[in-house]
């Protein structure tokens, strides 16, 4: 990552509490704006990522950085499966709460901090992220953190906003995240710097090999990319 990128110019706070304090902030309308920032797609990307996660026929699965509960509500589609889903913010997770109470799903939800998860060795088959590694303070301890709950042999499942490289969505996307984001996100949020800070936490964040090599640093034994949509997300496979 070429610079820390935090949502507020504000020095008494860390990243993670800044990030927490922007996601209960942001939670009530969060849903809508990915519906519409993303024309809808990131409903077809969470959903390859439950397809990936159900071939490894994973009992138990975490999904960290739940926010509103979208992954872990799709993943409990996996009838065999326990799911547990956790965020560092109360706003975001009280959204997933109610959603989950009203389709009647088994999805305990837990408040908690994704670089001191609050789980014993290797408890986990499965663990996914939908766009929360790059919003982790210290990215090396968030993925150590995740490697030590998996079990050998489980998965690792990374969904996260990436870069297209090709002309011409290169330069379409950096411009729809320089000016389309931030703008769309201000008549709609009441935190109008959030909607400034995920778009350049998304053109800092490494991605494609440069997040293997990361994942592999950290102990994973295996890491690929799999780029969806002109590489606007990228799906990451790590193993234990």
């Amino acid at each position: 990552m070429s610079k820390t990128v935090t949502p507020y110019n504000d020095t008494k706070l860390g990243k993670k509490e800044q990030v927490t304090k922007m996601f209960d902030n942001v939670s009530k309308e969060y849903d809508f704006l990915n519906r519409v920032l993303t024309f809808g797609l990131d409903i077809s990307w969470r959903k390859k990522v439950v397809k990936i996660v159900a071939k490894n026929n994973s009992k138990n699965i975490l999904d960290i950085a739940t926010g509103t509960g979208d992954l872990a509500i799709n993943l409990a589609k996996i009838k065999t499966a326990k799911i547990t889903g956790l965020d560092i913010s109360k706003g975001m997770l009280d959204i997933a709460k109610a959603k989950v109470k009203k389709k009647n799903l088994p999805i305990e939800l837990i408040l908690g901090d994704s670089e001191n998860l609050p789980f014993a060795d290797a408890t986990f088959d499965a663990i996914t992220v939908g766009y929360g590694v790059r919003n982790f303070e210290n990215l090396d301890k968030g993925l150590k953190e995740i490697y030590r709950v998996l079990k050998p042999n489980g998965i690792f499942v990374v969904l996260e906003t990436s870069q297209p490289t090709k002309f011409p969505m290169k330069q379409l996307f950096k411009f729809y995240s320089k000016y389309i984001i931030p703008t769309v996100g201000s008549l709609f949020s009441k935190d109008k710097k959030a909607y400034n800070y995920l778009p350049e936490s998304a053109a800092n964040f490494p991605f494609g090999k440069a997040f293997n090599n990361i994942l592999l640093k950290n102990g994973f034994t295996t890491a690929k990319d799999i780029p969806v949509t002109f590489g606007i997300s990228t799906i990451y496979i790590a193993n234990k």
